[in-house]
């Protein structure tokens, strides 16, 4: 979209629902939401029929789910033009609350109706066209997403510290080499790597530092070291400070090339993915616009 603004007149919208996602969805009753909030007609998709959205050619594309579905619609809704709206419906829902959007799903729906300001954003890209509105993170975060994966319906958001904690208490630390915008930016064992578009993560985890529309990346590496201190590295990522801990290395840019040992995991945004030998991470400056608050 050119505009930052958009007329409020009725909308055809576009609803991609993931029935995994909180629990289960029930895109009827989301659709319904919407034509009482005053959409003119809402075309309901499963995430795995996104491709379908093109030929609908919706004013609207409405994603809810959590954050690996709003990251694919962000991507859908780029290459159509349109904007994104969300009802936030994950376990966590790390992007929206970091772009201040309303939880609840009645007043999501409104928004994503009647809503006129919109906002551009980034995304980032894994090599194998995977898209994050988050961070894509290696080492303790995937096995940590692992382990909070079976224990999301019963603890919620603690599912996420949960699955750390165990992570940390048996994982080992492995080697990478990464390369930011060409240079040789860190060789050696660590025990994460988060790679940031957005930076928000794990129920309220974050890198402050990076900026969701300055198209670049944002790379902290926890180096390996002993377990006693990754309690200082949780509290550097709960309070947004992990990158200006000492002994962190912090480097941001465009493109970020990961050298991985065979059969690598990655978290992105709350899924794991096998990466690529070797992983090209890049960022794409306003990919899309997302229909938010007027503030």
């Amino acid at each position: 979209m050119r505009r930052r603004r958009i007329a409020s007149a009725a909308v055809r919208l576009a609803l991609i629902a993931n029935p995994g996602s909180g629990g289960g969805l029930d895109a009827g009753a989301l659709a319904e939401l919407l034509l009482d909030a005053g959409a003119r007609s809402v075309d309901a998709y499963h995430p795995r029929d996104l491709d379908s959205v093109r030929a609908a050619v919706p004013d609207r594309l409405v994603a809810a789910g959590g954050d690996g579905t709003i990251g694919r619609c962000a991507a859908m809704a780029g290459r159509v033009d349109v904007p994104l709206a969300l009802i936030p419906a994950g376990t966590a829902n790390d992007f929206a609350r970091a772009q201040r959007l309303p939880t609840d799903p009645r007043e999501a729906a409104r928004l994503a109706v009647t809503g006129t300001h919109l906002r551009r954003l980034e995304l980032g890209w894994l090599s194998g066209g995977t898209p994050f509105v988050n961070v894509a993170s290696l080492g303790l975060a995937s096995v940590a997403a692992q382990r909070a994966a079976t224990l999301k319906t019963r603890l919620g958001p603690l599912a996420y510290g949960v699955g750390a904690l165990r992570a940390a208490a048996e994982e080992h630390p492995i080697t990478v080499a990464i390369v930011v915008d060409g240079a040789p930016a860190f060789h050696g064992d660590v025990w994460q790597v988060i790679v940031a578009a957005g930076g928000h993560f794990g129920a309220g985890s974050r890198v402050d530092v990076a900026n969701p529309r300055d198209g670049e990346l944002d790379v902290a590496v926890i180096p390996a070291g002993s377990r006693l201190g990754l309690a200082w590295r949780a509290l550097g990522m709960r309070t947004g400070g992990l990158a200006r801990q000492r002994g962190v290395t912090h480097v941001r840019g465009c493109e970020v090339e990961l050298h991985l040992p065979p059969g690598t995991d990655l978290n992105v945004d709350g899924e794991v993915v096998r990466a690529a030998e070797p992983e090209r991470i890049t960022a794409r400056a306003g990919a899309f616009a997302l229909v938010a608050p007027d503030r």
